[in-house]
């Protein structure tokens, strides 16, 4: 195997089908396992290792989960022997640039139609990050998306969403529905008593202004929660 036959030798003495960058030049991008295309971010590894032995222990530390990788700061990234300022930055701004590929692939479709198409929207975005935020889409009557804005940011418990900032947005842009969406931090993915309590306000507030409270949304890394799936709307 390519990673037996070269272990700890220099990337510059392996056969050039084996080197990431010649490798993704000659077999496609498909080709590179994750650790291959992280060596190629990373550009070098240190004086005992290569660069694909570099990227095989950053994986280790998040056991080799890209999304828990997307969660480490970049002090912690440091804290790697063989990984520097220029090399954290640079996998932390690669791992955000993926993040925000995938919202940008799911908000081409413009329309919505189950909760599963707002989660692959907003998973994204704030499913993985360790302070809660609190998110509100607007559609039109063709459930197609008009906006989407971030209501509120707080700690790692709670968050403070305004209902007022909510129908505000919602009736500058004419929507005729909208959808919350907000993260847990903790990984829970049951609502709490103010999760229900605020989702009722928004309901009741919204429907004075005829907008139609469609479904609210709680995500973490891995799932989510829907009040209208579960109905709870």
């Amino acid at each position: 195997m390519m990673y037996e036959e070269n272990l700890h030798r220099p990337i510059h003495t392996w056969n050039e089908d084996d080197r990431p960058r010649e490798k993704l030049q000659l077999k496609g991008k498909y080709s590179l396992s994750d650790a291959e295309l992280i060596a190629i971010l990373l550009g070098s590894g240190t004086r005992k290792e290569s660069a694909v032995d570099l990227a095989r222990r950053i994986l280790e530390l998040a056991e080799n989960n890209l999304v828990d990788l997307g969660k480490l700061s970049l002090s912690q990234l440091q804290r790697i022997s063989g990984v520097g300022p220029v090399k954290a930055i640079t996998l932390t701004a690669a791992l955000e640039l993926g993040s925000r590929r995938q919202v940008s692939v799911t908000k081409t479709k413009k329309q919505v139609s189950s909760s599963q198409e707002i989660y692959e929207i907003f998973g994204p975005q704030i499913g993985d990050l360790n302070h809660e935020e609190f998110w509100l889409m607007c559609l039109n009557r063709n459930n197609a998306i008009i906006g989407t804005t971030r209501i509120g940011s707080g700690g790692i418990s709670a968050t403070v969403a305004d209902i007022r900032i909510m129908l505000k947005y919602a009736i500058e842009n004419y929507a005729s529905s909208m959808i919350l969406c907000h993260n847990h931090p903790s990984g829970n993915l049951k609502p709490s008593n103010a999760d229900i309590k605020l989702t009722t306000a928004v309901k009741e507030a919204a429907s004075w202004m005829d907008i139609a409270l469609l479904d609210h949304i709680i995500v973490t890394d891995s799932s989510y929660y829907s009040f209208a799936d579960e109905k709870m709307i």
